[in-house]
């Protein structure tokens, strides 16, 4: 989770103003949590408050962090904004990249792949549920989970392949030169997968996935989920200067999830 939020900090400032240096600075005074913080923070709190997971209690979580944090760095999506504001919150058939970005807490809070997969799919469905959106959740869900749990690269990319049709064998290499702007599931989680595939450590993921050049927070913040629960952790230099910016509900929230579920939040204080 601090993974997601990590990414989403550091790729804040560069959503609408991409960069395709490597080198870009991780931090400016400027990085802070967007939409995809707060809807992940909504997500784990939906998970530790309510043990069936059903939909309307999501939905109410949705509309009490989006409550309490309204003007967030970049603003929510245009089709958030509208479900926020129509009393029937119907979903709306989005495969926006969304319902990927504010995934991260359930690839830590089940013991199987298959409860991952299946609450990752209500995660979405709420809003997102275009068989895009769905996918997107669930495939970076299990991403996740595998990784937690100790399985291979080559796993994470087989499994993936396999089940959810993405080609993950073009290398950041291949995308780097040519990726744009994309908002989509289907535009967006493979390459979000592929920067954590072919990264050395937590940093170099990041720095993949900003420098791709498309929707950098949103990008940064779904290989930041995977990166974490793969490399054991955010680095220190990383994890202190995302802390310091983070609301004390957020801090809570991350202990919380600590305390009862196998995530390994480490706290600056």
């Amino acid at each position: 989770m601090l993974g997601a939020i990590s990414g989403d900090t550091i790729g804040s400032v560069y959503e609408f103003r991409n960069t395709k240096d490597y080198n870009f600075p991780l931090f400016s005074p400027k990085s802070n949590y967007t939409d995809d913080s707060i809807l992940s923070i909504a997500v784990a709190r939906w998970l530790l408050d309510d043990p069936t997971h059903g939909l309307k209690t999501l939905e109410e979580s949705f509309l009490t962090l989006a409550g309490e944090y309204p003007c967030p760095m970049g603003g929510y999506g245009n089709g958030f904004v509208i479900w926020l504001n129509n009393p029937l919150r119907k979903p709306y058939m989005s495969w926006g990249n969304g319902a990927a970005m504010r995934v991260s807490p359930v690839g830590w809070f089940f013991d199987t792949l298959e409860e991952t997969e299946r609450v990752a799919e209500i995660s979405a469905s709420v809003t997102h549920n275009h068989p895009e959106g769905i996918k997107g959740a669930r495939s970076t869900a299990a991403a996740i989970w595998m990784a937690r749990s100790g399985k291979s690269k080559e796993e994470i990319r087989e499994y993936i392949e396999k089940t959810y049709g993405y080609d993950l064998h073009k290398t950041w290499e291949y995308w780097h030169p040519i990726y744009k702007w994309e908002a989509s599931c289907q535009g967006t989680v493979p390459q979000a997968i592929i920067a954590f595939l072919d990264s050395v450590d937590f940093e170099d993921a990041m720095r993949k996935a900003v420098s791709l050049g498309g929707d950098s927070d949103t990008l940064a913040c779904i290989t930041g989920g995977i990166a974490e629960a793969f490399y054991g952790g955010v680095p220190e230099t990383i994890s202190v200067k995302v802390q310091k910016k983070l609301p004390v509900l957020f801090l809570e929230t991350l202990k919380e999830m600590r305390e009862k579920t196998d995530y390994d939040f480490r706290p600056i204080i």
